[in-house]
């Protein structure tokens, strides 16, 4: 597929690849006060000291290992992002997180409910009370290789990617009515990244071989 891509689009391609590393969920433009330096491997104790993560519920929180999260094709694709839900769907647990996804007009979505763009960056709804600061949505920063997943970074206000952004103070901006989730019009900063490499990336998740 690279290969159709015109010559003159090869750079713009490299360069856009490197610049969604940095946040491929965030819609971020970053401010010097969040390029913070903290080394990704301890990012969950080092950026408390920066940013205080507010109590969690610990009651309303769901299990999630990094068995959690598999090739995208595996999930529900919603436009130009994935859905699932870790509580199955037995008692219409997915069908509830798809309709939130749908919903013309906004919706809450369930808990258990999984929300991805790239293979990287995970938002995953904790049961309602578990962090009223980011709506019961937890961040993930993820390894991803042939071999699976692994859990860099984990989260609520806390979370800071290796480039220095934060995941919260990104998604908080969409409106109310669509809990956090960014996509064009919904109020958060937009992607300064094509939709053709955002679409690359999506297909070759290396999970998937």
């Amino acid at each position: 597929m690279i290969n159709l891509i015109p010559e003159i689009c090869k750079q713009a391609l490299v360069t856009s690849m490197i610049v969604l590393t940095i946040s491929p969920l965030a819609y971020a433009k970053f401010t010097p006060e969040q390029v913070t330096g903290i080394n990704p491997t301890t990012a969950s104790s080092e950026t408390a000291k920066v940013m205080p993560a507010p109590l969690t519920d610990a009651s309303k929180a769901i299990t999630v290992t990094e068995n959690a999260f598999v090739c995208l094709k595996k999930m529900q694709p919603v436009r130009g992002f994935f859905v699932d839900n870790l509580l199955g769907n037995t008692q219409g647990n997915l069908d509830a997180t798809l309709a939130a996804a749908n919903a013309k007009q906004g919706a809450v979505y369930p808990a258990g409910s999984i929300v991805q763009l790239i293979p990287t960056e995970v938002m995953i709804k904790h049961h309602k009370g578990w962090s009223p600061a980011t709506k019961d949505w937890e961040f993930f920063e993820l390894e991803v290789s042939k071999e699976g997943s692994k859990i860099k970074v984990r989260g609520t206000t806390q979370v800071i990617n290796k480039f220095g952004g934060n995941c919260l103070s990104c998604h908080i901006k969409a409106e109310p009515q669509w809990d956090m989730i960014c996509e064009e019009n919904h109020g958060c900063d937009a992607l300064p990244i094509p939709n053709f490499v955002i679409r690359w990336i999506q297909r070759n998740d290396p999970r998937c071989d």
